[in-house]
């Protein structure tokens, strides 16, 4: 049996001679039998289509090489093949833009659009200059002197017949020019100065949802994007509409010329007759403007349909079906009226009938069969106190601020001060924490009092107060003593316990003087937010929130990220290590160090988050040292002595995160109220002191600290960075 053809070749025969034109084993030929070697492995992921793909080059670079070639073509003449290729081409890519532009969901999603204007019509216009080059210049020899498509529109649409091509072209001009392309730039001319008109308002109302809660920092940005895109795309459809408007004008200056010009040519330089030579350049110059008008009419259709779309949403085919015949009366009088004409003397009774019998048909079946969102309306609107989702009422705010009757001004209208300081406060506790708080959601509580306030985190109770709405809080200094009072409601100041007066706005300056602090009610509800914030920021800290933090950190630190978790420490340990320094109010804005030192001490993980977050805190020593220098210079510092180091080191119990303070009660009492002194001894210095313990007494301390005094810092002597000046202002003994 001989061997298959596909055998390998003996070194003895003689090497197959390549194809004519195939350029050898370096040919295309070769190439493509390099890349092909095996018919079966064409579309495997390493076959040849893909290594044929890789070898070609990007769209980006095709883009390019187009624009050059579309330039190329006002200098270089073209022969008639390639002016036929150029010519169909050009019909086609007209015939899908306006597919695309009937079949488009909205206008945004068409954003090329006006790139897209710019580069056909400039195509059109080297046609036409390419064309003219081959009419003015060889027009004399026939009516394929300018290409089988010039000609073949020349006969076919002008049936042979000068005048009746010419009025043809002038009427498809006059459609073009007057009707359609003024129409769309009117359109889009408005169309561009409403929205911008509209966007500050829109920008507002952006700002507003993500203060409330109605969407989150993600959703924002969405908006905020779609609103750059939609401005930037209306804008530039402005602009577009004048090339397809100017367009037409060039498509009537070229006709001229080239009717001129052949005349003058073919007359002086060919000594054709004048009959002629009108007969011949007129035809080439008609079917010519006529191939260029027709893909120019499409486009600028296509432009007017995308302006025209509007907010409405579906493809066109489904919007104007929807809204004619989307109710049965219009069509049942359409149906009616049809009939009527097909009975009148002198009309044609067939088509009318036609007609009448497809509307009545459409009326008859929209009667039966209600559109489907006014049934889902008549559905759905008894029971719309029901249409909730069960599950929505499974979700949980982070944060809510419940406002009584009398406090709803501050937070809706124009004027919705509570609103944007919400939003001032969740930027400065970004920047100051490296932590973007959740949205706190503003609601209308008819259940409390019309004057009060109550801020929730996770729909539990955290803080209350009363503010008067119209009336100015006056806060009390320390040094008054033996003054008159001013005269108000007096009250206390819901963040700090302090004592306070509220006043009437006429007494502020009077106040003042006196030396008191004097705020807005406002700012007494978001003080008081941001205290209770700041108290609670590891609770805000969720699982999503810290996977959101890693995932926005800079392309560089996504290796440390990626060689960290879950290889070394899970996610969940990383949050719980970043809650424990919120809730110390330490800034974690220095991500990338904290997790390095994570990744150095992952080992202690074994030991309890504790022992972890205690490592975590030495390295961020220059920070926490950086953020309780007073005025002075230095750190002030509250010591232990060392009866007391040693009385809670005895008395601490258990190992890793259950170590807890078994302290005797009365030595308990005993410690808090020497604490309580020194507080009181370090209240005159005018700096927020820090107590400093040994590494392994510092939870111990804190737990007791956070019950009698939450704002105090408790740091460990080994968190103290050396070149940090520090002093001891008092000792706890």
């Amino acid at each position: 049996m001989p061997a298959p053809s596909s055998s390998p070749q003996r070194s003895g025969s003689p090497a197959p001679k390549a194809a004519p034109g195939a350029g050898g084993a370096g040919g295309l030929g070769g190439r493509l039998g390099t890349l092909i070697r095996n018919p079966a492995d064409l579309f495997t992921p390493n076959g040849a289509a893909s290594r044929l793909a890789a070898r070609l080059p990007g769209t980006d670079i095709l883009l390019a090489l187009g624009v050059i070639l579309l330039i190329s073509i006002l200098i270089v003449p073209l022969p008639t093949l390639i002016l036929d290729v150029g010519l169909s081409l050009s019909i086609t890519s007209s015939v899908l833009i306006l597919m695309v532009a009937l079949f488009l969901e909205r206008p945004l999603d068409f954003t090329s659009f006006p790139t897209l204007l710019l580069l056909t019509t400039m195509f059109r216009l080297s046609l036409e200059v390419a064309t003219t080059r081959l009419i003015l210049s060889h027009g004399n020899e026939g009516a394929y002197a300018a290409g089988h498509v010039v000609a073949s529109f020349g006969g076919f649409l002008m049936g042979n017949d000068v005048v009746i091509g010419g009025i043809v072209f002038c009427i498809l001009l006059v459609v073009n020019f007057m009707v359609i392309t003024k129409g769309s730039g009117r359109i889009a001319e408005v169309s561009a100065r409403f929205f911008l008109d509209a966007m500050p308002g829109k920008q507002m109302a952006i700002d507003a949802d993500l203060a409330s809660g109605a969407i989150n920092e993600r959703g924002a940005r969405s908006k905020r994007k779609e609103l750059e895109e939609e401005s930037s795309f209306y804008g530039a459809m402005d602009g577009a509409a004048k090339f397809v408007r100017n367009d037409a004008i060039a498509g009537i200056l070229i006709t001229a010329i080239n009717i001129l010009g052949g005349l003058t040519i073919g007359v002086l330089r060919h000594g054709m007759p004048i009959s002629e030579a009108a007969q011949t350049f007129t035809t080439l110059t008609i079917g010519d403007g006529l191939v260029s008008q027709i893909p120019a009419l499409l486009v600028s259709l296509a432009a007017g349909i995308v302006v025209t779309k509007g907010g409405t949403d579906g493809s066109a085919d489904v919007t104007l079906f929807r809204q004619l015949a989307g109710n049965a009366k219009p069509l049942a009088i359409a149906a009616t009226l049809s009939a009527l004409f097909a009975v009148m003397p002198g009309l044609p009774a067939f088509p009318f009938l036609m007609i009448a019998a497809v509307a009545g048909i459409g009326a008859w079946i929209r009667y039966r069969t209600p559109r489907q969102d006014e049934g889902e309306e008549a559905l759905t609107q008894p029971a719309a106190p029901t249409t909730q989702p069960i599950s929505d009422l499974l979700k949980i705010d982070l944060l809510r601020l419940e406002i009584g009757y009398g406090l709803l001004p501050l937070a809706s209208g124009d004027n919705a001060q509570i609103t944007k300081q919400i939003k001032a406060l969740r930027r400065k506790m970004a920047a100051d924490m490296g932590f973007i708080t959740p949205s706190v959601r503003i609601q209308d509580n008819i259940q409390l009092p019309t004057d009060r306030y109550v801020i929730k985190l996770k729909e539990i109770d955290i803080a209350s107060g009363e503010v008067r709405p119209n009336h100015l809080l006056a806060i009390c200094p320390s040094h008054k003593n033996g003054q008159a009072p001013l005269p108000g409601e007096k009250t206390t100041e819901p963040s700090f316990n302090l004592p306070a007066i509220w006043i009437d706005p006429d007494l502020k300056k009077q106040a003042t003087d006196q030396g008191y602090t004097v705020v807005d009610p406002v700012t007494v509800i978001i003080t008081h937010l941001t205290e209770s914030i700041s108290q609670n920021l590891g609770d805000l800290l969720t699982y999503a929130a810290t996977q959101s933090l890693l995932d926005d950190l800079p392309q560089e630190e996504q290796k440390l990220v990626n060689d960290l978790i879950p290889s070394q420490v899970s996610l969940s340990t990383v949050q719980r290590v970043l809650q424990s320094l919120l809730q110390e109010r330490i800034s974690i804005r220095d991500l990338p160090t904290i997790l390095e030192s994570i990744q150095e001490g992952h080992a202690l993980a074994a030991k309890g988050i504790k022992a972890l977050t205690a490592h975590v805190r030495i390295r961020l020593a220059r920070q926490i040292c950086n953020s309780y220098v007073g005025p002075s210079g230095c750190i002030s510092m509250i010591t232990l002595s060392a009866d007391w180091e040693s009385n809670i080191l005895n008395n601490t119990v258990g190992q890793g995160d259950d170590r807890t303070l078994a302290m005797p009660p009365a030595m308990l009492d005993r410690f808090v109220t020497a604490l309580r002194r020194a507080f009181d001894q370090t209240a005159t210095l005018g700096e927020m002191p820090v107590i400093v313990t040994t590494s392994a007494t510092r939870d111990s301390v804190r737990m007791i600290v956070d019950r009698i005094r939450p704002s105090v810092a408790v740091m460990a002597q080994a968190e103290i960075y050396p070149r940090t000046r520090i002093r001891t202002v008092a000792t706890v003994n």
